[in-house]
């Protein structure tokens, strides 16, 4: 027998090249996987890293804020200044602007800022603050109360300075269903029939003469 004759001639099937296909595959799987942990691990760690910063920077803030309370004494005395050379005005237009504002304040004295405060949803809440360089502009703005801007009546006051920690007490209406101590309800008194339980006043027919009925 010659050598050539020996070797069994291997045949192309469709089986086996999708059983070699599979093979190869799942070969490569574990490597892909692997890749992939690798991957997902340093993105985890990047945010780890980034959060670590952000709370390092959030405690510096802190402990500076905490170990230096003559700044924020300071802070408190500017806030306090400029509350004196400010105004509060109330009744303002919801189409009112602040160079409107600013105009209508301007005889007083010089205007350095004005503020019209809006709600979350950008909609103005209808009073402003009006922030004048001098102090005496104030007592000329207060002048200007019942002053008429967009044809309403504004009230101009002095800003109140708002001290942290604090917080103006209104007090309540009394309500008579909650005149009880420890929380108790009011409970109104039961009904009782002056004819008796379940009874109902009987009709009775007049006893004028009536020959004609």
């Amino acid at each position: 027998m010659t050598r050539s004759s020996s070797k069994k001639k291997r045949r192309w099937s469709p089986a086996a090249a999708a059983t070699t296909r599979e093979t190869t595959t799942r070969s490569q799987r574990p490597e892909e996987k692997l890749e992939e942990m690798k991957k997902r691990l340093k993105e985890i760690e990047d945010e780890a890293a980034a959060l670590r910063e952000m709370q390092a920077k959030v405690e510096k803030e802190m402990a500076a804020d905490q170990e230096d309370p003559a700044s924020a004494s300071e802070t408190q005395a500017e806030k306090e200044e400029a509350d004196s050379r400010s105004i509060y005005v109330g009744n303002v237009d919801y189409d009112c602007t602040p160079e409107e504002v600013q105009q209508h304040f301007q005889s007083c004295g010089t205007v350095n800022r004005v503020t019209i405060l809006s709600d979350k949803f950008g909609q103005p809440k209808g009073f402003a603050y009006v922030e004048f360089v001098e102090i005496n502009a104030v007592q000329n703005a207060v002048l200007l109360n019942e002053s008429e801007l967009h044809g309403r009546l504004l009230k101009v006051s002095a800003k109140r300075t708002n001290v942290p920690g604090m917080k103006q007490y209104r007090a309540r209406r009394p309500n008579p269903y909650m005149a009880f101590p420890f929380g108790g309800s009011y409970m109104p008194p039961p009904y009782y029939s002056p004819y008796g339980y379940g009874k109902a006043p009987r009709y009775r027919r007049s006893m004028r003469y009536q020959p004609y009925y």
